[in-house]
């Protein structure tokens, strides 16, 4: 009696223990921190970071990943040294009129029209008014880059929206445009 209640105790202990074990996760963490990180608040009090905050603004200077600098100025000179002097980095065969066509159709169709005849939705239905047609103004590509990254008179920047490749599809695209209304 004593040994089949030791017997039958052991193996309800080996079963418990068998039980537990799953084959499908780790069953000991050699370091606990790397997978229960310490989450902090970004504007929490701290003394490990000057101006006692977490959250810190970057360094002077710096500009994100996949950015490059647009030296130009938003003034009446800068839009007319744009207009003179920036040219496309994009070679003909990097030029693509289809992606062009859906970014202008996005973020310019609905003022400037499709064709770019100044005849978008917003301006037929009289909610702006005065949107020019592309071939009564004298366009460059640096002139129309110049005016998507800062805007122009009602119109907005385009710059958070697009990356630069594409505001240069875009660019190509409004010059096939003017070329077409021109014909």
């Amino acid at each position: 009696m004593k040994t089949t209640l030791k017997i039958t105790v052991v193996l309800v202990m080996l079963f418990t223990i068998v039980s537990c074990n799953k084959k499908t996760r780790r069953n000991y963490q050699y370091m606990p921190n790397m997978y229960q990180p310490v989450g902090y608040e970004p504007y929490q009090e701290s003394d490990a970071f000057k101006g006692d905050m977490e959250a810190q603004l970057p360094v002077e200077g710096t500009i994100p990943r996949g950015y490059s600098l647009y030296e130009i100025e938003d003034t009446t000179e800068g839009y007319e040294e744009a207009k003179a002097g920036l040219e496309s980095p994009l070679d003909s065969s990097a030029v693509d009129f289809a992606r062009g066509k859906e970014l202008y159709d996005i973020y310019c169709g609905i003022c400037h029209g499709n064709k770019g005849d100044g005849q978008g939705t917003l301006m037929k239905r009289e909610k702006i008014l005065g949107v020019p047609s592309y071939d009564t103004r004298e366009l460059t590509e640096g002139s129309i880059y110049h005016v998507i990254y800062y805007g122009l008179n009602s119109m907005g920047s385009y710059a958070n929206f697009m990356s630069e490749e594409e505001r240069w599809q875009v660019v190509a695209y409004v010059e096939k445009l003017k070329a077409d209304l021109e014909k």
